[in-house]
């Protein structure tokens, strides 16, 4: 089934009615904004990462009120068990049997903060619902319902205490995403409106689970040529021969990309992806996934020179191939 001009529209629309709301509590970073936007609309999940004080949390929480749907926070945490995240059975007297009381995974956006601060039994706990979408707790599988995301932040920088994501965790995040200092005027901006109350308490959804679904369908449905697809494994392809590579990308990281990149398309009115799409998404779904070889790494490489190289050096399908 195509896409048509009236749904490219109403995506359009509904995608910039969420961006531009979120924008409203988050100053100057309307790009890390759209992606994480699109990362939704591609059902993938995002891992923000930076240092303490940027927003990373407010992104989150901004994301999830724009949206009329569910919403839980996991504040991760040393001595967070897995029960707590998936959810537990408990014995009901007056039922005389087991009950099951679900946990906060089950919500359409779940906010995972300082994930890194959490035992890997803990953040195991999530990783049969972010590539499944679906929780088996005492034998039982439990969908989770439509749209499902989790936002999960971490500090870069303060490492004591902290367990670092396992790359099995990491690569079920679509996209890692930085904020970065705002600019002067938007700081300078930012202490005009928050000086009284912080904004987020006055967003409210602009879209509800149902518009959510159906602009991920329109998503899904935007026309990738073969020549794309070729583009696509051929880059995923270069980062797993690359000399200063450890390891490369995933055959998970290539299909995120084009999913990325589908919904790259889309929010620009197009119904075909093209390799400009690509190149919007591969740093955002390929940084966290690249290991440097140590020697790289004493020579002073760094991961997104090498993504860079890789795109360059990758032969472009031609300008006509996407059509």
């Amino acid at each position: 089934m195509t896409v048509t001009a009236e749904d490219l529209q109403w995506f359009g629309k509904s995608f910039g009615a969420i961006v531009d709301n979120i924008e409203t509590v988050i100053q100057g970073k309307r790009r890390t904004i759209e992606l994480a936007t699109i990362c939704l609309l591609s059902e993938g999940h995002t891992l923000i990462e930076d240092v303490p004080g940027v927003g990373k949390t407010l992104l989150a929480r901004s994301l999830a009120k724009s949206i009329d749907c569910s919403f839980q926070r996991i504040q991760f945490t040393p001595d967070l068990l897995p029960s707590d995240v998936t959810g537990v059975s408990v014995w009901d007297r007056e039922s005389n049997h087991f009950v099951f009381r679900p946990g906060p995974v089950f919500a359409n956006v779940v906010l995972g903060d300082e994930i890194n601060r959490a035992s890997p039994k803990t953040q195991s706990a999530l990783l049969e619902a972010m590539e499944e979408r679906q929780v088996t707790v005492d034998a039982v599988t439990r969908p989770l319902a439509a749209p499902f995301m989790v936002v999960a932040t971490q500090n870069p920088i303060e490492h004591e205490g902290t367990y670092p994501l396992p790359e099995a965790q990491l690569d079920r995040f679509m996209m890692r995403l930085g904020m970065g200092y705002p600019e002067r005027d938007k700081e300078l901006e930012m202490l005009e409106t928050h000086g009284h109350h912080s904004t987020l308490e006055d967003l409210e959804p602009v879209v509800d689970a149902a518009d959510v679904n159906r602009m991920v369908d329109i998503a899904a449905r935007v026309y990738v040529a073969d020549a794309i697809r070729s583009y696509l494994v051929d880059l995923s392809d270069a980062t797993r021969n690359d000399p200063d590579l450890l390891l490369g990308a995933s055959p998970r990281a290539t299909l995120y990309m084009q999913r990325a990149a589908r919904t790259n398309a889309a929010t620009e009115g197009r119904d075909f992806v093209t390799p400009d799409d690509v190149k919007e998404m591969l740093h955002p779904v390929l940084n966290h996934r690249l290991i440097l070889q140590p020697e790289a790494q004493m020579r002073g490489s760094g991961v997104r020179s090498i993504i860079d190289a890789i795109s360059d050096r990758v032969g472009v399908p031609g300008a006509r191939t996407g059509v």
